[in-house]
């Protein structure tokens, strides 16, 4: 049974910092590509950045040298950190894990950024 559990989101100032995780469990982890998406109040919901089994990172233009996107393969556990936030990165957050044609989906994690 794959499950992906996500933790770590949360109220917080504009400017504040956060730190999202998301373990995997049922799945070959580090053969996996992970990604985190969010969808706000009446949006679809959208790649904010991803990470391949070898490392390679990308990012959506909204989120570039605000958000990190790293994985421990050994903690099987990818990481969402999220500085600079602003009101509209106020978003649910959903961890993705994708191999061919199997994709997973956690929980969500609200991430509320207001004052």
């Amino acid at each position: 049974q794959v499950q992906l559990v996500e933790s770590g989101g949360g109220l917080v100032q504009p400017g504040g910092s956060l730190r999202l995780s998301c373990a995997a469990s049922g799945i070959i982890f580090s053969a996996y590509r992970m990604g985190w998406y969010r969808q706000a109040p009446g949006k679809q919901r959208e790649l904010v950045a991803s990470i391949s089994n070898v490392g390679s990172t990308d990012y959506t233009n909204s989120v570039k040298g605000r958000f990190t996107i790293s994985r421990d393969n050994a903690k099987n556990t990818v990481y969402l950190q999220m500085n600079s936030l602003k009101p509209e990165d106020t978003a649910v957050y959903y961890c993705n894990s994708m191999y061919g044609s199997a994709t997973y989906w956690g929980q969500g994690t609200q991430v509320t950024v207001s004052s």
